[in-house]
């Protein structure tokens, strides 16, 4: 009795095992399992297959069922039963016009998606209107030749796969090592073309460069060969998801690396471009531009790649905005310093090897950076000045002076007689008008005022040399000659000091100097100045 029991529960078990998918097209979920369980080899059924399939019957609908499949497969998509809806009134918000239809695979193929046509759901019509359009893009021209011409042997498997599937995958390979090394001659070529198109003249470094860039372009035309010709094999499921799963990894790779050699053959011609510049600030923004659009190409890649590992795109983008976010909360400072670099390289108040007045610093600027600017002042010390301060304070920017200015006063002594003040004035002018690197046409030597203890003489001139170290250069003949001057005239330079009068003693007498006011010698060394 037992024993019968026992088999009873078998049979039972067994038909409900049987029962438990049928035809069912009453939401997204029961439709595409109904499609693609009757097409399994342990479950063959073909014609309860093509009953999701609209506006068709008998062999036809079939065919298109078995279409949709070999699409599916020979892209290497998995269905994921799990995230498909099984709400019966379910609404696609992401489409413009939301309407009762769910797209399988939005991104690999848009037009393959189910609408609801009553109280079923099914295969749309422009679906299946378009199913030997769809089944073209996929699948190579020759796919159905190549499977009529296929022997009766080919089709004995070894581990899933059939044997002509391991002989079209080796010839396959064998056309792709062909094939690099036509492009990677065809493909240099051109980049030289466009090259020099570009840029009119040839470099070495942009050379080494575009080799360098040839090869992953090689590669991408390669892999993209690959891809087309793939599903004419018809190759497990399985087989094909590894397959493109791996490819895809593979382009991603293979154009972030494409894009960073890019990002180097275009800093290495913007270099040949900002060296024939004046401006010195070009020639800082080339590590500067490089680093930046090296990390962007990396950052976007990495998203591209975490993509195709599954991870929604949506999720993706909403956890880089939230992330960025973050990050810029974080780090206010170097996002403020980030801008701020910006903002120096868009206004230019500076150049790299200005002298520049920022505050408390004054030097030669030697660095701008990501986030400070680098001056060196006179004692060799080195400032680091965040870029967002520095985008902000008034900087006197010395090294953009036309001319450099120098005033200072001249004191002499109070007991000069006016005459020699006169020469002595009118020899300064002339040293000045003859000084190559004074400016003659701007230029200030005047008896001013009475100082404590010395008569002043303002000498305000302008020196056409920029460099500190040769304006030091210019002051220094300057000084020579006026001191020159003066001994010739006999004009004595004052210094502080204090004079007592006595005049209850008389009989005592100052010191007093034998100047020599004599017209025809002062007007003598003045024409004798050079």
């Amino acid at each position: 009795m037992k024993n019968y029991c026992l088999l009873f529960i078998l049979l039972s078990t067994s038909i409900v095992a049987q029962q438990q998918i049928k035809v069912d097209l009453s939401n997204p979920n029961t439709t595409i399992l109904t499609h693609w369980y009757f097409l399994q080899e342990n479950s063959y059924e073909p014609e309860n297959a093509a009953k999701a399939i609209y506006g068709f019957e008998g062999d036809e609908a079939v065919e298109i069922a078995k279409k949709l499949k070999q699409i599916i497969v020979a892209k290497g998509l998995k269905i994921d039963f799990n995230k498909i809806p099984v709400d019966s009134m379910f609404v696609d918000s992401s489409q413009v016009l939301n309407k009762n239809r769910y797209i399988v695979f939005p991104a690999q193929l848009p037009n393959v998606y189910l609408e609801k046509i009553g109280k079923n759901w099914y295969y749309s019509p422009e679906t299946t209107s378009k199913i030997n359009e769809i089944w073209s893009d996929v699948f190579p021209w020759y796919t159905e030749q190549l499977l009529q011409i296929i022997p009766e042997f080919g089709h004995k498997s070894f581990l899933g796969v059939e044997l002509w599937q391991y002989v079209g995958f080796i010839f396959l390979l064998i056309c792709s090592t062909i094939l690099f090394y036509i492009l990677r001659k065809l493909v240099y070529f051109i980049l030289r073309k466009i090259q020099y198109w570009v840029v009119h003249y040839k470099n070495q470094d942009v050379n080494i460069a575009l080799k360098k860039l040839t090869r992953p372009i090689v590669f991408l035309l390669l892999m993209d060969f690959v891809i087309r010709v793939l599903p004419s094999l018809f190759l497990p499921l399985e087989v094909n998801n590894v397959l493109f799963l791996v490819l895809n990894i593979m382009v991603t790779v293979f154009w972030i690396y494409v894009f960073l050699k890019l990002v180097k053959v275009i800093m290495s011609i913007y270099a040949i471009y900002a060296e024939t510049t004046e401006s010195k600030l070009d020639d800082q923004l080339i590590p500067v531009l490089n680093n930046f659009l090296s990390g962007l190409v990396i950052f976007l890649g990495f998203l591209k790649l975490l993509t195709i590992l599954g991870v929604d795109p949506v999720t993706v983008v909403a956890g880089a905005s939230i992330g960025g976010l973050a990050v810029a909360l974080a780090s206010q400072d170097t996002v403020k310093n980030l801008i701020g670099t910006v903002m120096i390289f868009l206004d230019k108040p500076f150049h790299i090897g200005d002298w520049i007045e920022a505050g408390v610093v004054a030097g030669t600027v030697e660095k701008v950076g990501f986030r400070s600017t680098r001056v060196r002042a006179a004692d060799t010390s080195i400032f680091q000045i965040p870029n967002s301060a520095l985008a902000e304070m008034v900087v006197n920017n010395k090294g953009l002076r036309a001319f450099r200015r120098y005033q200072t006063n001249l004191g002499v002594r109070y007991d000069t007689p006016p005459e020699l003040i006169e020469a002595f004035v009118v020899g300064i002018r002339r040293i000045i008008e003859l000084d190559p690197g004074t400016r003659n046409d701007a230029f200030n030597a005047e008896f001013i005022g009475f100082g404590d203890s010395s008569l002043q003489i303002l000498l305000n001139v302008y020196f056409t040399e920029l460099d500190w170290n040769a304006e030091q250069a210019s002051k220094h003949k300057l000084h020579i000659a006026i001191l020159k001057l003066a001994k010739e005239l006999g004009v004595d330079f004052a210094f502080p000091s204090t004079t007592v009068m006595v005049e209850q003693f008389p009989e005592k007498k100052g010191i007093t100097i034998p100047y020599n006011v004599n017209k025809e010698r002062t007007g003598k060394v003045i024409e004798e100045i050079k």
